[in-house]
């Protein structure tokens, strides 16, 4: 049954100062409780939380003993737990966890069986089709940018196709020229790019910040990796000091307008040759990680799990300020070009300026929320996530403004109703897609101890949810079933749904280009979902079952 939280039921602690992780201590083994093996989902309200009793009344002592070590034990106590004794949190029971190490129950987190090398993949589960899948995704995927970018910029926006008596080889010779031509990887280019790339790694390094600790790694006993946030001072420095390159003319911001054809061959280009360095570098090291034995699909999916030198992680680096930051330069260098160009910004550059840079701001100021998200803890550094925040994501979700600075405004203007309709409810969505992930990050925060207040902009009404209603389930989890997530279980894929829409939508509907973001992320949040939901069935049972009776709705509140 649903059951109400509160903080007054929690034992008291000291107030600590911001940023304050909690250093785990030695305690005893309990014989009298069940260890929760749980493992985290970053895209649904199911939270962790390991409870301090069981909750399926079943005793472990009736459970037969094996003869196992101290160490043995110790190992799994702390790869199991969160190691915050103050937290409310139940030691592992020595029979449970000698019953899993000696092969009676396969126990496996976060892909690592227990008890096996960490540097091998056992699962014998492949995505996307394995190899011969990330083979093809490998080589489609840029070919794809650049058929978009041919165009959006040689054809008007139309999908690029053989003339009447051209030959299909003749085509794509055309097509080769024209990639040539106009976004051969100039030095200019290397140079924008790499600038900017290090520019915000020092950032990363030297702006003020705060730090995280990340969920707990199994196959390293409990050890919490520790993460520096400093993406919302990077951020405004990052803006001002574009906004003085700039208005001083030593580089427009249109220039990247100008340049966005080299400047994509170079992102491409570094997304494979930085993958390539990672992998081997990783194997070099002997710092892999679930390796399959398939080289391919190795490649993509990644060799090491925690990449970093010094304080600065490459996945958290890349997660944020690389994608959304290049996003949000585009667009302000579209509103430069228009303003150049026509004396004013059209609404509907307006809305991209605005929509890019609430996106960036709010991944830049939840930055302590990503530490414990699944591409931090569970995926690998690989070609996927190298190439996809290096290249895929600012350089193909940004054909809307693409289209837009190849236009002028004439071309694709709207009512002035329809877009203050559509500024109006697209601030409404955010706040409450905000919310809706500052809710989710703060019970699961509270509930483990580590919440970091934090006074970054904006500041918005109902970021969290007093004395949630949640459920407890027998893995000691819970699932929030309160705030917005008491109206529908995935709220906040329909408020990115929505994003990508009005992303699409400013533009018309002449061009294909800007709405491959909509329909990409459309189908990719309905698999997420579904995959989602699947997950939770087997791992919940019940208690996901009183969970969709509570929230019956999946996107949309009272609808759908």
């Amino acid at each position: 049954m649903s059951e109400r939280y509160s903080l007054r039921a929690t034992p008291k602690k000291t107030r600590q100062p911001a940023g304050y992780v909690e250093t785990p201590g030695t305690r005893p083994l309990s014989t009298r409780r069940q260890p929760s093996y749980v493992s985290e989902t970053d895209d649904s309200s199911a939270n962790e939380s390991n409870a301090s009793t069981s909750t399926n009344g079943t005793s472990v002592d009736s459970a037969p003993k094996r003869r196992v070590s101290r160490r043995q034990v110790n190992m799994v106590e702390k790869a199991t737990t969160n190691n915050r004794a103050s937290n409310g949190v139940a030691s592992p029971e020595p029979a449970e966890a000698e019953k899993k190490l000696n092969g009676d129950v396969k126990t496996v987190i976060d892909g690592w069986e227990v008890g096996t090398d960490p540097k091998i993949d056992r699962s014998g589960h492949f995505d996307f089709g394995g190899s011969i899948g990330v083979s093809c995704m490998m080589i489609c995927f840029p070919l794809l940018m650049y058929y978009m970018w041919a165009g959006a910029t040689y054809y008007d926006g139309k999908f690029p196709a053989p003339q009447d008596g051209e030959s299909f080889v003749d085509f794509v010779k055309h097509m080769g020229n024209l990639v040539y031509n106009g976004a051969f990887p100039s030095l200019r280019a290397f140079q924008i790019y790499w600038t900017f790339f290090l520019f915000e790694a020092f950032l990363y390094v030297y702006a003020p910040g705060v730090y995280a600790y990340g969920k707990p790694l199994a196959h390293e006993g409990g050890k919490q990796l520790k993460y520096y946030c400093s993406a919302v001072w990077s951020l405004y420095i990052t803006i001002a000091v574009m906004g003085t390159l700039h208005f001083t003319g030593l580089f427009p911001l249109y220039t990247l307008i100008d340049e966005f054809g080299p400047i994509m061959s170079v992102a491409i280009i570094s997304g494979f040759v930085v993958s390539f360095i990672a992998y081997f570098s990783a194997l070099a090291r002997g710092a892999q990680h679930r390796m399959t034995g398939h080289p391919i699909y190795d490649f993509f999916m990644g060799a090491e799990l925690n990449p970093r030198i010094g304080i600065l992680d490459f996945k958290m680096f890349f997660e944020v300020r690389l994608p959304w930051y290049i996003l949000l330069g585009l667009s302000c260098g579209t509103a430069a070009r228009q303003w150049e160009q026509y004396g004013y910004v059209s609404a509907e550059v307006g809305l991209l300026v605005m929509a890019h840079y609430l996106y960036a701001n709010a991944c830049s100021k939840g930055e302590e929320c990503i530490v414990t998200t699944w591409d931090m803890y569970y995926e690998k550094w690989g070609f996927m996530l190298i190439f996809w925040n290096l290249a895929g994501v600012p350089l193909s979700y940004c054909h809307c403004t693409i289209y837009l600075a190849n236009h002028p405004p004439s071309t694709y203007k709207w009512n002035p109703y329809f877009m203050t309709a559509l500024y109006i409810s697209y601030l409404f969505v955010y706040w409450v897609w905000d919310t809706t992930n500052s809710q989710k990050n703060r019970f699961r925060s509270q509930e483990r101890g580590t919440l970091v207040e934090r006074k970054t902009f904006p500041q918005l009404p109902w970021q969290t949810v007093k004395n949630p209603r949640f459920i407890k389930t027998k893995t000691g989890d819970s699932i929030l079933v309160d705030g917005w997530y008491g109206y529908a279980r995935k709220i906040h894929y329909t408020c990115d749904a929505f994003f990508a829409i009005s992303w699409g939508l400013v533009t018309g509907f002449k061009s294909p280009f800007p709405w491959f973001y909509p329909f990409f992320f459309s189908c990719m949040i309905i698999h997420r979902a579904y995959r989602d939901i699947q997950r939770c069935k087997e791992k919940y049972g019940e208690s996901w079952d009183e969970y969709t009776k509570l929230v019956p709705y999946l996107f949309i509140p009272y609808v759908f």
